[in-house]
């Protein structure tokens, strides 16, 4: 296929909450240094979002002075769980809560719909792509890397010589269902978390907006029952106010983001002695703070890793750039790569 000098592929990154757009020249230039944001009305069906996409695109575009002709492709990411093509599994995607996206093949629509090429990724993989190439830049085709992306659920990249590694079903890198250790990780009378996935003891039980919510934060508001927090009424307000007050420097938060790097430190053990990659990459809203909370935690993170001399020696450990807009960058490289490749 190929793309010419003129030309541009747009990234569209589609959450629960909202869709960024971002613009990305045949020559590897982003356009767009900042969130163009509309809402994503998932929740109201694949048809609703399908046209907010339409309207995400064309807003996108008129902001960098683009034409709609000039645009080869667009890459799309979403949550998972989904096919490598683009299909959402039969149990619908994470967040998207309408039974329409029940094994509904987004990537496929969407093409229809732009009448344009449309490569996809999931969210946490198209995270984990720009992640990548942003760190290694050039040399970005002869290393290796995992992500770690902290949000709602935990999502995973794994990126081997510069590539997404996707897997048969798609399903690679969905590291948040890997069973860890939880000994000496909860307190001894802690009860074992349960992931909405049905399973009990994955890191995303621990390591996840979603966990705080049910697993962590009724845990220690149980041994503090006079906390601030515990006095919101909803497990689903005072878990989205928990990172502010760690950062703040409250004893309680700062235990359940512990109890999180933990579990981070745990699985990246597991995944050093599958990949050994050459640097971890930690993102998502957990990160989105204060930067001396943010290091914190990189470091709690590297602190809980057990690696081996060799490996201490030459991996690293890293923050996912631009964090809130590395989806929707990180789904523009891949179809700049798609189309260049033909």
């Amino acid at each position: 296929m190929g793309i010419a000098e003129h030309q541009v592929v747009v990234g569209l990154d589609v959450g629960g909450t909202t869709c960024n757009a971002t613009v990305l020249t045949a020559g590897g230039q982003f356009l767009v240094d900042q969130l163009v944001e509309t809402p994503s009305r998932v929740r109201e069906g694949p048809q609703v979002t399908l046209g907010v996409l339409v309207d995400a695109l064309t807003n996108v575009l008129a902001l960098t002075g683009v034409p709609r002709s000039a645009v080869a492709a667009v890459g799309l990411d979403t949550p998972g769980p989904a096919s490598a093509d683009g299909q959402l599994s039969t149990g619908g995607a994470t967040n998207f809560g309408h039974p329409d996206w029940r094994g509904f093949h987004f990537r496929q629509a969407l093409a229809e719909r732009l009448e344009l090429p449309v490569i996809y990724l999931n969210d946490a993989n198209a995270a984990a792509l720009y992640a990548h190439q942003v760190h290694f830049g050039a040399l970005a085709a002869e290393r290796s890397s995992v992500a770690a992306i902290v949000g709602t659920g935990l999502g995973g990249g794994v990126v081997v010589d510069g590539q997404v590694l996707t897997g048969a079903s798609g399903q690679a890198g969905e590291l948040g269902h890997v069973h860890i250790p939880m000994d000496g990780l909860l307190a001894p009378d802690q009860p074992l978390p349960r992931c909405n996935c049905g399973f009990v003891g994955d890191a995303e039980s621990v390591a996840s907006l979603t966990a705080i919510g049910n697993n962590l934060l009724p845990y220690w508001l149980s041994k503090e029952p006079n906390h601030p927090l515990a006095q919101l009424g909803s497990l689903t307000d005072a878990a989205r106010q928990v990172r502010g007050y760690a950062e703040r420097g409250d004893a309680l938060a700062l235990r359940i983001f512990e109890q999180q790097a933990m579990a981070l430190g745990r699985l990246f053990t597991i995944i050093a002695n599958v990949a050994d990659p050459d640097v971890y990459f930690v993102g998502g809203g957990v990160v989105e703070a204060a930067p001396h909370f943010n290091q914190w935690f990189l470091d709690t993170v590297r602190a809980h890793t057990v690696l081996r001399q060799e490996q201490a020696q030459t991996t690293q450990f890293a923050l996912v750039p631009d964090r809130d807009m590395a989806g929707a960058r990180g789904a523009a490289l891949a179809a700049l790569a798609s189309v260049s490749d033909g």
